[in-house]
């Protein structure tokens, strides 16, 4: 039974929120309320790595459920994201990347105290529990267990070799200063362990629940930040008995991700003051830039039919009730795979002082059947995933009604800046050469459609809604800085009001190099570091 008053309330018990609030449990002397909208994350295919096939489904109670504007003419496309204890670290896929040093200390350079790479290195070693053991910048103690895909298939080799040729160093660990920095491929570090998915509610929560002084409620929405003047003192929830305030005596933080946060602030009044005044709801805080700067990656893939090795067959038909039961007898086998085999880093043009690609092997294929539904291949056909690192196209998250069971709309504006349309393009002919090299000749490596027929720059382009997707890393939408239309101070207070704080991706000025699930559990940790630090 959730109770009327806590010293903090945690708003979401995602990547960041599962993080911070275990951390601000760690003193016994605070009382820690983790509010999460959707269920336990009890069902067996969350803890499955590759049974997000089953919880993705549209209509799934696990998921967050979007149709999002792609930008210009484009067609709508689905965003999801978790709605479990652990967030999206439940239902994503598992590919453990924390961005370059470059972002962070581009953070730094904006105003961003305490945000450099020297701060956010040392936090990633402390989240870290790596199974290739503590080095410089890597942990081997923290709470998160990181598990490198085996190495030992041999296509997944040829690929690393066909990498060589095109002079991208074999590297142990791709997340490696130098390899994220020079290009580096590698075989790729998930957030696995033992062949189950280890989320941050795995994580964090399992032995702070434990404490006693760490409540999670779990399908239970907050309706608003409520608000005493500008002070924040607490939320309004709704669950199974109905609605009510509940108080918090020293802070209130939203971790509910890069969507859901500036939709919870517009919703409570600090937002765009024009926004707000045409739904209805009193304004708080005329903060323009809440919802604004959403940046997103956008892959391009390339789809190869191949001789072999290929887990196609083995995700099809009766092998894939047979995949599934070996997993749960052994956890081994093709459900036991994170999204990725291999991965890494690569420059897209000589010359360039930094690696500004990011790769992946997905060892399956896809395609769409004559009644256009997607399916896996009939044949076997492996995937590469390529991406700018660094997008400068700037999406936006808006209420469309002060209903909070109303959606948001969103806009992520693809490829609206020149230069991710020029890398886009960068990004598909990368993949192309890695493709063609002679260590894949020996695997029949042919492209398939629908890539294989594009040449011009021109018809890439015209076709980039269709040659890849969104990756699920959206950030920036409560950004982070110094300026006055930051919506969070370096501290991740949120302007113009006490006793609020944001922590989770929307922070982000700009979007780090990579996934972002591991850096959203580090923004929790640092969250924690400056309340903790604050209240000593």
């Amino acid at each position: 039974m959730v109770k009327d008053q806590y010293d903090y309330i945690v708003v979401g018990a995602g990547s960041a929120g599962c993080a911070l609030a275990s951390r601000l449990a760690d003193d016994p002397a605070n009382q820690v309320l983790l509010i999460e909208s959707g269920p336990a994350d009890k069902n067996s295919f969350i803890h499955m790595p590759r049974g997000i096939g089953v919880i993705l489904n549209p209509g799934s109670k696990y998921i967050w459920d979007y149709q999002v504007q792609t930008g210009g003419n484009g067609p709508e496309e689905r965003w999801f994201r978790g709605r479990t204890l652990g967030g999206s670290s439940s239902v994503n896929g598992m590919v453990y990347m924390r961005g370059a040093p470059l972002d962070y200390d581009g953070w730094a350079a904006m105003g961003c105290q305490g945000w450099g790479w020297k701060d956010v290195g040392a936090a990633f070693a402390r989240l870290e529990n790596h199974d290739q053991g503590a080095a410089q910048w890597r942990g081997g103690e923290g709470p998160l267990r990181i598990t490198t895909h085996p190495a030992g298939d041999p296509l997944f080799d040829a690929i690393l070799t066909a990498g060589e040729e095109m002079g991208v160093a074999r590297v142990a660990d791709v997340n490696e200063v130098n390899a994220c920095r020079e290009g580096g491929l590698g075989w790729q570090p998930t957030t696995r362990f033992k062949g189950a998915r280890f989320s941050s509610a795995r994580a964090f929560l399992e032995k702070a629940e434990q404490r006693g002084n760490l409540h999670v409620a779990t399908d239970t929405d907050v309706l608003r930040v409520e608000f005493d003047g500008r002070r924040a003192v607490g939320v309004r929830v709704r669950d199974k008995q109905g609605e009510r305030s509940v108080k918090a005596a020293k802070e209130t933080i939203l971790s509910c991700g890069a969507i859901q946060t500036p939709k919870l602030l517009q919703l409570s009044g600090v937002g765009p003051a024009d926004l707000l005044q045409a739904h209805g709801i009193e304004i708080v805080v005329d903060a323009p830039d809440v919802g604004k700067n959403m940046r997103e990656h956008r892959h391009v893939d390339l789809k190869m039919r191949v001789k072999s090795h290929s887990q196609n067959k083995d995700l099809s038909g009766w092998r894939a009730i047979w995949s599934a039961l070996r997993y749960f007898l052994t956890k081994t086998g093709p459900m036991s795979h994170a999204a990725h085999e291999i991965g890494g880093f690569a420059k897209s043009e000589e010359g360039i002082d930094h690696a500004d690609l990011q790769f992946g092997l997905m060892s399956m294929s896809s395609g769409r059947d004559p009644d256009g539904k997607i399916g896996i291949d009939p044949y076997p056909g492996i995937t590469f995933i390529t991406y700018f690192t660094r997008p400068e196209s700037q999406g936006e998250v808006r209420i469309q009604s002060a209903d909070p069971d109303v959606a948001p709309h969103i806009n992520a504006n693809h490829l609206s800046a020149e230069i991710d349309r020029r890398k886009f393009v960068a990004a598909f002919r990368w993949n192309r050469r890695l493709a063609q090299q002679p260590a894949l000749k020996a695997w029949g490596a042919e492209e398939m459609e629908p890539t294989a027929s594009l040449e011009t720059d021109e018809d890439i382009l015209a076709h980039a809604m269709e040659l890849g997707g969104t990756c699920f890393h959206m950030a920036g939408t409560a950004r982070m800085g110094v300026d006055e239309r930051a919506v969070c101070d370096p501290q991740l207070r949120v302007r113009g009001v006490n006793g609020l704080r944001v922590a989770d991706t929307s922070i982000m000025p700009t979007l780090v190099s990579g996934n972002t699930n591991g850096p959203a559990m580090m923004i929790g940790m640092r969250c924690a570091d400056f309340i903790l630090g604050q209240s000593k």
